[in-house]
């Protein structure tokens, strides 16, 4: 492919991976990093991610979503001036495993999993689910409440524990490896969870950034149209604006 300008706009969840693969690519790159923990209210994601398309004023070829369906919050999103490309995945884990399929496959082997990524421990709202998680949360509910109450608060914060029971730690090879393997190994015993190192794959994320697209993993959004839920295998579809 002819070198490209692209814009990305991302979680800033995904900003190491990002920037480690996209400087191996032949196409030169723009990119915005939105604040992590947007999917929780997926109102508030989708118009800081429309805000960010619309603002995009530098002349590119293509703006790269670095976003899943997240929650629906990617739903409506529109293209303004420049087409728009986006993974076809559920969350941003599947850039880590590298395919939609992959990531099914794990889950229905183990659906109580609970992904741990660089981005993930290093740029979260609140840590990690583990010691230093419940700690700080312990502190601001008893600073708030007092005492007693952040004990009976602790007890149903921790209640969500009961889905899950294994920490594991997707890698790309990206950052501090050994830091974020023990890391996640601390909080899987202090949860008492199974931990698991899994090796991700990159090419989903490399084929993103190089422009290898093709539709059973991305779709293309042209100017004008608009990002739709489709509500089968192919997770997200186009409309064109009403």
């Amino acid at each position: 492919m002819k070198p490209k300008h692209f814009h990305i706009i991302a979680c800033h969840v995904l900003w190491r991976e990002i920037c480690f693969f996209s400087a191996r690519m032949p196409h030169t790159f723009n990119f915005t990093f939105l604040q992590q923990g947007l999917h929780d209210t997926p109102e508030e994601l989708r118009k800081e991610l429309q805000q960010a398309v619309d603002n995009v004023n530098n002349q590119c070829d293509y703006i790269l979503v670095g976003y899943g369906l997240c929650s629906n919050g990617i739903v409506g999103i529109r293209a303004g001036n420049f087409p728009l490309v986006v993974m076809r995945g559920h969350d941003c884990i599947t850039f880590f495993l590298g395919s939609m399929q992959r990531y099914r496959q794990l889950f229905d082997a183990n659906p109580g999993i609970y992904w741990y990524t660089p981005g993930w421990i290093e740029t979260g709202k609140t840590p990690m689910p583990g010691k230093e998680r419940f700690d700080k949360l312990y502190q601001e509910f008893r600073d708030k409440f007092g005492e007693e109450n952040a004990d009976y608060l602790m007890e149903v914060e921790k209640q969500w524990i009961r889905d899950y029971h294994t920490a594991a730690y997707s890698d790309l090879g990206v950052g501090e490896r050994e830091k974020y393997i023990t890391y996640t190994k601390q909080c899987a015993d202090y949860l008492n969870w199974e931990f698991q190192h899994v090796n991700g794959n990159p090419q989903l994320l490399k084929d993103f950034l190089r422009g290898n697209w093709d539709d059973e993993r991305f779709l293309i959004v042209p100017p004008g149209h608009r990002i739709v839920a489709s509500h089968n295998d192919k997770i997200i579809d186009v409309r064109l604006n009403e």
